[in-house]
């Protein structure tokens, strides 16, 4: 048998060592937080910094990838190329696949609906951000190119105003960030989840957010909620404006705020038309809460919804039953459906590879600090340019006051190489200023020539004077910031799309819930099965089908509005309302109880309670004689709990079940053929619903509890006999035919 390697041990062979590693193969252990920092913490950092989080420029890098190379294809003039060209030709900057690119290229485009000044100028079908179903065409039949407002992400961005880098095989080069003319950042939604943490900003007005951006580089201490007013979509929709919040979002960069649809109603056709959504949400989204909320009865109003979007823009029609208030149905949509949505805030941005989570004005103050720098380094790039230009034409100048001498130094010369040299040596001039000189062409050497150059001189003096006062002065670079912010929003400025609305919380009435009032009947049977049969509907129902060896113990007309309280054999009792369940009809079993509720495992149903407001107690009588009441008020709970423990005292053996709105007569009768009646109002009410009642019908050794039940009026000749003077008590005797007549 081979030695067993040792541990870290070098592996020796005599065929090619160079390819065998030290400790290759070995155990090492390791802790798991320093395998998390050397494995998932690059990783995670490229996600953060590579793909999902925006820069301060407002774009992700595969944004910026396609934006450059359309703008590079030339898309910001000209018409519309196929999108796959486009797609093809950005696989150079994103090696990421063509798919996910082309979704990128839907996302900026104005076909898809998603940015409110998109980037892309789209032909064809480039689906819907508010629909889920409508998907985008295939990038061979789309076209595609530079929207005008794109003009603004590259001006001047071949004056190296941002740095340029390498692409991934350095065979290109790709700028780093966009010397945007406008906090495109605040204009256009941005939403990623990177490793860790996200970013969701909303999108704001592009007039609101220039002014904005103005008024604080004119004055720092400005409150940005006073001109940027509130986020806009280009879905539209109604914005619920709480300025407090707004402003917290505004400080901090984080929080929420809700959206709702706009509707319109239609009295010719009795329907609503929604045509404004939040942006959060999807049409289908909402046409498929509104159905499932109809199916569980909890909206009756509806006779039909249905997507009638077309060519003209987004349409959900709801047709409504005769004399529903509109208005009403709709408060009750927003809030039982996506109709009304919550956005929530998260300002994460990159400053310098850096995520940081800002406020709005703190973006404000960083996108001016990197706008100010793209402009300086254009004006730097201008005035290195100008006195490039003015260098040459002084030399020219020199040339020009003697052209003849000029003329006479070229003809003298006997090599070409030398021409430049004697130049220089002849007039004192540099290099670059002859090379200059040497290049004109004879033809130039005329009087209006030499004078318009001369003119040039002068202005070029300038011109660099000014740039040099522009480049050294912060003021007078702001001064050019606020003009171009001033020319954007006049140029592309558009009025808002979603609506303000303020509601005044303190003042509003209580919503009116809209309650289903439908007539039902309610059967419940020995062994927990449950149906709901409209009342309408039981005139033409036939016999009830039950399982064999069943029998219906309850049945109660009531409506759809009231809440269903299941007692089970464990001393528990389940909420439900009456609208969770489907309507019924006499041919099926209806529902198992125990499996519908989630009853615990051989936990059966004995009785139900259908309440209304919670109003009237409950009677446990026991085998013993004992009968316990209990306020139904101890059964509402504040929140939305289904099931309560300890629902009826369980020391005694529990003979039956009752619940009465008022006060009432008991006949309780026992198996000795003794019968007692007592009113309700005598049984002590106790609010711990597991208490144990008081002792109403002694027992004597071997007899229990045969029967308890509601007393109807005139069913008993001299009911006063059964009611005794005192509690305990042991009851009268009856023939027992008439006992057979009372029983249950």
């Amino acid at each position: 048998m081979a030695p067993r390697k040792k541990k870290n041990e070098i592996v020796k062979t005599t065929e090619k060592p160079d390819a065998y590693i030290a400790g290759a193969g070995s155990v090492v252990d390791q802790s798991i937080t320093e395998t998390l920092r050397t494995n998932f913490m690059p990783y995670a950092m490229s996600i953060i910094i590579s793909r999902a989080i925006p820069e301060i420029d407002g774009f992700k890098p595969s944004h910026r990838k396609l934006l450059y190379t359309m703008y590079q294809m030339g898309l910001l003039n000209g018409g519309t190329i196929k999108s796959a060209n486009i797609v093809g030709r950005t696989m150079q900057l994103n090696p990421h696949g063509d798919a996910a690119i082309y979704e990128t290229m839907v996302r900026l485009s104005e076909g898809n609906e998603a940015l409110l000044h998109p980037y892309v100028k789209s032909k064809g079908s480039f689906g819907k951000a508010y629909s889920r179903d409508m998907a985008y065409a295939a990038s061979r039949y789309t076209e595609a190119k530079l929207a005008p407002i794109a003009a603004e992400l590259f001006a001047d961005i071949d004056k190296e105003t941002v740095e340029f880098v390498d692409n991934y095989d350095a065979t290109m080069k790709e700028p780093t960030l966009f010397p945007v003319t406008f906090p495109s950042v605040l204009v256009n939604a941005n939403m990623g989840i990177a490793a860790g943490m996200a970013s969701n900003i909303c999108p704001f007005n592009l007039r609101e957010v220039c002014n904005t951006t103005v008024a604080y580089i004119k004055d720092n201490d400005i409150n940005v909620a006073d001109t940027l007013l509130a986020p806009d979509f280009p879905v539209g929709g109604e914005l619920i404006y709480n300025r407090a919040a707004m402003e917290e979002i505004y400080s901090t960069g984080r929080g929420s705020f809700k959206v709702r649809g706009k509707y319109t109603y239609d009295k010719s056709q009795n329907c609503i038309d929604i045509h404004e959504i939040p942006p959060t949400t999807t049409s289908e989204q909402i046409i498929e809460r509104v159905i499932d909320l109809v199916k569980l009865k909890k909206v009756t109003e509806i006779n039909d919804i249905r997507d009638e979007t077309d060519l003209k823009g987004l349409k959900i029609t709801i047709d409504l039953k005769r004399g529903v208030d509109p208005d009403k149905l709709m408060k009750k949509l927003f809030k039982s459906t996506p109709l009304e949505d919550s956005f929530g805030c998260n300002f994460n941005i990159l400053i310098a590879n850096t995520p940081k989570v800002m406020g709005v004005k703190e973006i404000i103050e960083e996108w001016v600090a990197f706008r100010t720098e793209c402009v300086r380094n254009r004006v730097y790039y201008n005035l290195t340019k100008t006195k490039e230009k003015l260098h040459l034409l002084k030399g020219l100048q020199k040339i020009l006051l003697d052209i003849d001498k000029a003329i006479k130094i070229v003809r003298e010369t006997e090599e070409e190489k030398e021409v430049v040299p004697n130049l220089m040596i002849g007039f004192g001039i540099d290099e670059v200023q002859a090379e200059y000189v040497a290049e004109i062409k004879l033809r130039h050497l005329n009087r209006q020539y030499i004078v318009k150059k001369l003119e040039d001189v002068e202005n070029l003096e300038k011109e660099v004077k000014n740039l040099e006062e522009t480049f050294s002065s912060k003021r007078k670079l702001l001064g050019i910031i606020i003009k171009e912010l001033e020319t954007v929003a006049e140029k592309y400025g558009m009025d808002r799309k979603t609506t303000i609305l303020e509601l005044d919380v303190s003042s509003d009435e209580p919503e009116e819930e809209i309650v289903d009032n439908t007539p039902v009947t309610f059967f419940f049977t020995k062994d927990g099965y449950f149906k709901k049969i409209p009342t309408a509907n039981l005139r033409m129902s036939g016999e009830q089908k039950l399982k064999e060896g069943d029998e219906i113990t309850q049945i109660v007309d009531s409506d759809n509005s009231v809440e269903l309280l299941f007692f089970s054999d464990k001393q528990q009792v389940y909420k439900s309302k009456s609208v969770d369940f489907a309507d019924g009809k006499a041919s099926i079993l209806g529902d198992y109880i125990p499996s519908k509720l989630g009853f615990d495992e051989g936990e059966n149903a004995i009785y139900m309670a259908v309440v209304s407001k919670y109003t009237g107690f409950m009677i446990f009588a026991f085998d013993n004689g004992r009968v316990a009441r209990v306020p139904m008020s101890s059964y509402a709970t504040k929140t939305n709990r289904k099931k309560l423990i300890n629902a009826y005292c369980g020391k005694f053996p529990l003979h039956t079940v009752l619940y009465c709105e008022e006060e009432c007569d008991l006949l309780l009768v026992s198996t000795n053929g003794r019968m007692l009646m007592v009113n309700t109002s005598a049984l002590s009410e106790k609010a711990a619903k597991d208490n144990g009642g008081i002792a109403v019908m002694t027992q004597k050794r071997g007899q229990r509890l045969f029967s308890a039940s509601k007393y109807v009026e005139g069913s008993l000749d001299k009911s006063h006999h059964y009611r005794p003077r005192n509690l305990p008590a042991a009851g009268q005797l009856k023939k027992e035919e008439e006992i057979e007549q009372m029983t249950f």
